[in-house]
C-alpha cells in the first residue's frame, strides 16, 4: 500500500520544524535566545529554511529571479528594515555574521571543496584555456558598463566599482563582500553602505544572467553550429570534468575537511602579511597550485570535496539570510534603484556574453557555452546562481567549468579591483 510523503522543510517533517521555528521566535520575543553562535546560527538556519522554501516554490522568483538565495537574502534585510525580530536578536546575528567568522567558515569550505572536487587534468586545462575567456568577458562587461554609465551621468568609477565589478565578482560572500570591505579601507567609506549599493546589482545581474540562460538555449537550439550542446571544449570528452567525491562520508572525515579548509584560510592570511592581495584571492591560488600539482592525496580532495557539499546543503540559506541582516541595507537599496541603475545592470550582463562569446569562438569554445560559462557564470550570484542558470539552459554538466568561473574568476575580479582602485584614488 503506498503512503502518503509528508511534507518537509530541511528534510524535516514540517510539524517538527514549526516546533523548531516556534521555539526560536518565542525565545527571540522574550529576551531568552542565546547569545553568540548558538542563537545565531539556529534561527537563521530556520530563518533560511522558511525563506528558501518560499523562493523555490515561488512562480517566477524560482524560474526567472534565482528561488530561494533571492528571497533569503532580501528578506534578511527586510527583518531589519521592518524590525520585525527583537533588536537584541538582530544585533546578535549582526555580531555573528561580522565578527563570528560565520562567513569566513563558509567560504573556506567553499573554496577548497569546489576546486578539489575538480579533475586534476580539467583544472590545469581550464587555467591554461579558461583564464583568458574570463578575461574578455570581464573586460567587455566593464566597457561596456562604463560606456553606459557616461551617457546615462554616472562617473566611470560608480559604474565600474558599484555595478560592474560587484556583479562579475561570483556573488555576495566571496564577490560583494570582500570586494566592499577592499574598497571601503581603500576609499575611506563604510563597507556596509558599499555593500548596500552593491548587492542590488549582484541580485540584479543573476536574475538578468538566469533570464540570458534561457534565451541563449534558444539561440542555441536555432543555430547548432554555435552550439556544443553541453560541451565546452570543441572535441572536448565530458568525462574529464567528472568530480571527485564520496557518496558517503564519515564523521571523522567532517573534521578533516574542517581542518584543512581552515588551515587554506590561515595559509591566505599568512599570505596576505607580505603579498599585498586579499586573503580570499590568495587561499584561491593556493588550493589551485596544490591541486594543479597533485601535493594532496586524493582521498583528501574527496573528503574536502564532501565537505563543502555538506556546508553548501546546510548553511547556505542560512549564511544569506545572515548577510541580508548584516549586509543588507533596504533603505539605501530602494535608494539606489533606478531605470538607469537597472540599465547599466543589463549592460553589464550582454559585456560578459558578448565578450566570453567572442573569445570562445577564438579559444576553441562553442560561443554559446563559452558565453554561459565564461559570461553568465560570472555575472550571477555564485554556486546557486550558476545552479540557477545551468538548469535555465539545461546545462548540468558544465557545473565544473560555472566553478572555475566563480571561484578563479572571483578571485581574478578581487585582484583587478585592487589595481582599478590605483586608479580612482
Amino acid at each position: 500500500m503506498e503512503t502518503k510523503k509528508t511534507y518537509k522543510i530541511m528534510e524535516i517533517e514540517w510539524y517538527y520544524f514549526l516546533i523548531l521555528l516556534a521555539i526560536y521566535l518565542v525565545a527571540a520575543f522574550i529576551g531568552k535566545l542565546p547569545n553568540g553562535m548558538i542563537g545565531a546560527l539556529g534561527s537563521i538556519l530556520v530563518l533560511g529554511a522558511v525563506f528558501d522554501e518560499i523562493g523555490n516554490k515561488t512562480p517566477i522568483i524560482k524560474d526567472f529571479l534565482g528561488g530561494g538565495a533571492i528571497v533569503a537574502i532580501f528578506a534578511g534585510g527586510f527583518l531589519v528594515y521592518f524590525k520585525a525580530l527583537p533588536e537584541a536578536t538582530l544585533k546578535n546575528i549582526d555580531t555573528f555574521m561580522k565578527g563570528g567568522g560565520f562567513l569566513d567558515f563558509y567560504i573556506a569550505a567553499l573554496i577548497c571543496g569546489s576546486i578539489f572536487g575538480m579533475n586534476r587534468n580539467f583544472l590545469i586545462k581550464a587555467f591554461l584555456k579558461y583564464l583568458p575567456l574570463i578575461l574578455a568577458s570581464t573586460l567587455m562587461a566593464l566597457i561596456l558598463v562604463a560606456i553606459g554609465g557616461l551617457i546615462m551621468g554616472y562617473s566611470i568609477q560608480q559604474a565600474i566599482l558599484y555595478i560592474g565589478l560587484p556583479i562579475m565578482g561570483g556573488g555576495t560572500g566571496a564577490g560583494a563582500v570582500p570586494l566592499s570591505k577592499i574598497f571601503g579601507n581603500a576609499l575611506n567609506e563604510d563597507p556596509a553602505q558599499i555593500i548596500s549599493v552593491m548587492l542590488p546589482a549582484v541580485s540584479l545581474g543573476n536574475a538578468v544572467a538566469i533570464i540570458a540562460a534561457g534565451l541563449l538555449n534558444i539561440v542555441g537550439n536555432k543555430f547548432p553550429n554555435l552550439s556544443g550542446e553541453g560541451r565546452l571544449l570543441v572535441g572536448q570528452d565530458l568525462s574529464e570534468v567528472n568530480e571527485t567525491g564520496n557518496d558517503r562520508i564519515s564523521l571523522k572525515s567532517v573534521g578533516i575537511g574542517i581542518a584543512i579548509s581552515c588551515a587554506f584560510f590561515t595559509f591566505g592570511l599568512i599570505l596576505s602579511k607580505f603579498i599585498p592581495i586579499h586573503n580570499y584571492a590568495l587561499m584561491i591560488i593556493s588550493v589551485a597550485i596544490v591541486k594543479a600539482l597533485n601535493l594532496i592525496p586524493e582521498k583528501y580532495s574527496a573528503i574536502c570535496s564532501e565537505w563543502y557539499r555538506i556546508v553548501a546543503g546546510n548553511f547556505t540559506a542560512a549564511l544569506l539570510v545572515g548577510i541580508g541582516i548584516a549586509y543588507l541595507d533596504i533603505g539605501a537599496l530602494i535608494g539606489a534603484l533606478s531605470i538607469k541603475y537597472i540599465i547599466l545592470v543589463i549592460l553589464t550582463v550582454i559585456g560578459a556574453i558578448l565578450g566570453a562569446g567572442i573569445a570562445g569562438k577564438f579559444l576553441g569554445f562553442y560561443p554559446i557555452e563559452a558565453a554561459i560559462t565564461g559570461g553568465l557564470c560570472m555575472a550571477n550570484m555564485g554556486g546557486t546562481g550558476d545552479v540557477a542558470v545551468l538548469s535555465a539552459c539545461h546545462r548540468m554538466g558544465l557545473m565544473p567549468f560555472a566553478q572555475v568561473s566563480s571561484r578563479i574568476g572571483g578571485a581574478f575580479i578581487i585582484l583587478l579591483a585592487t589595481a582599478i582602485l590605483e586608479f580612482f584614488i
